[in-house]
């Protein structure tokens, strides 16, 4: 056998063991009844935030694997309306979280639970004790997003991607984050106003303190939390 021949030979076994290392995207949840966001909303942007460390704590969040998106089919389908409703004016969503499993939810108390670690403080919560996120409402014991129809969300410009002006970042603790607040201007409240009415119309509630947070209302799991990885 030549050498080019010999090294042929080796190199296919190589090539086999190097793409089985490779981490496949999954088609479907492990959890039957959700979807991944992306394979429904195809048009929405993604900034999935705990899976990075752009985020309050600054690091990758328990439970999140990898960057995507997962909600309830019903949730998922609700979505796709508001974005082709969103479409007519020229806009489009950006998703930042959806199913959140409860371990990240342990995580965040866990993190809230101590008075070190405030390396995002003066972007997230400046103006907040990082001991009284939890008693103050910020950190729960659960999360709707365990429930897995609960989205996390802004605005942005379909043709540029911009984001929409909102008075705050997703995930700042304050009350300039809450509806109905007389700390932004004109401006940012019809555009939170815009996102709000279009959730509204397909079925999702608000939650007072953020403005980013949306929760199907005739959501399928009302009352069980779930704790399956996001990967």
């Amino acid at each position: 056998m030549s050498q080019a021949g010999a090294a042929r030979r080796w190199r296919l076994p190589l090539l086999t063991c190097l793409f089985a290392s490779l981490p496949l995207q999954a088609d479907q949840p492990a959890q039957p009844g959700f979807v991944y966001l992306d394979q429904i909303l195809k048009s929405a942007r993604y900034d999935v935030r705990y899976a990075g460390n752009d985020n309050f704590v600054g690091a990758p969040i328990d439970g999140y694997l990898v960057a995507r998106i997962i909600l309830t089919e019903p949730a998922a389908r609700a979505l796709e309306n508001v974005e082709h409703d969103l479409a007519l004016s020229g806009l489009s969503l950006k998703i930042f979280d959806g199913y959140r499993p409860q371990r990240a939810v342990e995580a965040f108390r866990r993190w809230a639970a101590t008075s070190q670690d405030t390396q995002q403080k003066a972007r997230y919560y400046p103006d907040q004790d990082k001991r009284t996120l939890f008693r103050d409402g910020y950190i729960a014991q659960h999360s709707a997003h365990s429930r897995g129809s609960t989205v996390d969300l802004t605005l942005v410009e379909t043709r540029t991607g911009e984001e929409l002006d909102m008075g705050s970042r997703f995930d700042f603790f304050g009350p300039i984050s809450r509806h109905g607040t007389a700390l932004i201007t004109p401006t940012q409240t019809r555009n939170r106003e815009t996102l709000r009415q279009a959730m509204l119309r397909h079925g999702f509630e608000p939650y007072a303190a953020e403005w980013w947070h949306y929760r199907l209302k005739a959501e399928p799991y009302p009352s069980r939390y779930f704790d399956f990885p996001v990967r």
